[in-house]
């Protein structure tokens, strides 16, 4: 044991913090990282790549080995004989968790761009596995989860499209999120109702703030003030306000 490295000088430069417990770093040669702060240690993440930075297979990932297995399938002609084992399903469910890790995390960081990256990484997973598992066990484990991973890749969308001040497309992502949670084949599964409910309110909630919180435009302000002034009753108002909004609509249609 005279080899082993104490980490208690360590851990106490980084006190454990609940509201604070992950940020990026460098590593020795400068690579971008993330890690994260457990009440008794710290975790490590690469950000590019499988986060644990192994390479099974001799490729990035297990799911990228796969995918080419099913490529060659399909261009031999022999994809309905492709089939993904026992021992294949669990290793991609291991995969799978570190990518939820990652991604959950980035998303606590706002890091919307590696957070759709890898929540869209992992929903190709959710298809392959469930499309192509020999055993019917298999085939359904990762589906129970589908609503949740649906959600965090589109809100994640979301926040990237209100960022670029795309208010619409945001919108539409988050609606477009809903009805495919909606749609989702029913599972006699607790965790399935669960999440799908959750994911469902959780999206419509996200589709009030974006309207709520849409910049409103100079036709829609002058239309608000038209209504307020014709249940208030001043038509004097209204009639003025008739004449800027036709004003403004004829300024913007097409010569």
């Amino acid at each position: 044991m005279s080899d082993s490295v104490d980490l208690r000088g360590l851990l106490a430069s980084w006190p454990f913090d609940l509201e604070n417990d992950a940020r990026f770093a460098r590593g020795d040669d400068g690579r971008e990282l993330l890690q994260v702060r457990t009440p008794l240690g710290i975790e490590q993440y690469e950000l590019e790549g499988r986060p644990d930075g192994l390479r099974p297979h001799g490729k990035e990932s297990a799911l990228e080995f796969q995918l080419q297995r099913l490529a060659k399938a399909r261009a031999a002609g022999q994809e309905a004989a492709f089939e993904l084992g026992g021992q294949e399903c669990a290793e991609l469910f291991h995969e799978g968790t570190l990518y939820y890790c990652r991604y959950f995390r980035l998303f606590q960081l706002k890091d919307w761009p590696r957070t759709v990256r890898d929540t869209s990484r992992n929903l190709k997973l959710f298809d392959l596995v469930h499309h192509h598992a020999k055993r019917a066990e298999d085939q359904n484990h990762l589906e129970r989860w589908r609503p949740y991973i649906v959600r965090m890749n589109a809100a994640a969308a979301a926040m990237l499209a209100l960022d670029k001040g795309t208010h619409d497309k945001a919108l539409d992502l988050v609606n477009a999120a809903a009805s495919r949670v909606e749609e989702l084949e029913e599972l006699d599964d607790e965790t399935f109702h669960f999440e799908r409910e959750r994911s469902l309110n959780a999206l419509r909630e996200l589709a009030r703030q974006i309207q709520k919180n849409k910049p409103v435009s100079q036709l829609e302000r002058l239309e608000r003030q038209l209504h307020r002034a014709i249940e208030s009753q001043a038509f004097e108002r209204a009639a003025g306000l008739r004449d800027r909004i036709r004003e403004l609509k004829n300024s913007q249609a097409p010569s």
